[in-house]
């Protein structure tokens, strides 16, 4: 499927405080349009912080960068054209009219969990742990959820098989 690979992280700026709003809205116009295969992900993001008010803590979630939405979208001139007319958005992050993607390194500095991965796993496939607690254990590719980019590994423990949910990214194929 070249349009999983072909997807990438763009900075959406909108209007101040229209963030979750643009976020819903774009939602809203890739569910009707069926542009799931296009626009794969909007995030809004987000930190905890704990605020003293009034002598008492709470805590409470702020947007990391105000004013901005980043989308994981295939860019075409139809895709760039409907995240252009979304109600609230101002334009893509990037010189003139051309939106620059993120770097995978900027992705990951971002703390954004999704990162597409090369590894092309199947199940029965047999792989070993790369990072982790079970680092350099040997095991068999039991489930594949590409959607939360993680995968089932059988691997033997104490004698006895104990299936083990990884992410992709700790896997090498054998």
């Amino acid at each position: 499927m070249p349009e999983k690979e072909n997807a990438k992280w763009y900075v959406v700026h909108t209007y101040s405080g229209y963030e979750n709003k643009v976020k819903a809205n774009l939602e809203k116009i890739v569910e009707n349009r069926n542009l799931q295969h296009l626009i794969h992900q909007i995030i809004v993001p987000t930190e905890k912080v704990v605020e003293i008010k009034d002598g008492k803590k709470k805590t409470v979630e702020r947007k990391i960068f105000p004013g901005y939405v980043l989308v994981k979208m295939v860019m075409t001139d139809d895709t760039w054209y409907v995240v252009r007319n979304t109600r609230g958005v101002t334009g893509f992050v990037g010189p003139g009219s051309k939106p620059v993607p993120l770097t995978e390194a900027e992705v990951r500095a971002l703390g954004i969990k999704e990162i597409p991965t090369a590894v092309d796993l199947n199940v029965k496939d047999t792989v070993r742990v790369i990072s982790g607690p079970f680092e350099n254990f040997i095991g068999v590719v039991q489930e594949i959820y590409p959607e939360r980019q993680k995968a089932k590994v059988l691997i033997s423990m104490f004698g006895r098989e104990t299936p083990v949910e990884f992410d992709l990214v700790q896997l090498q194929k054998i």
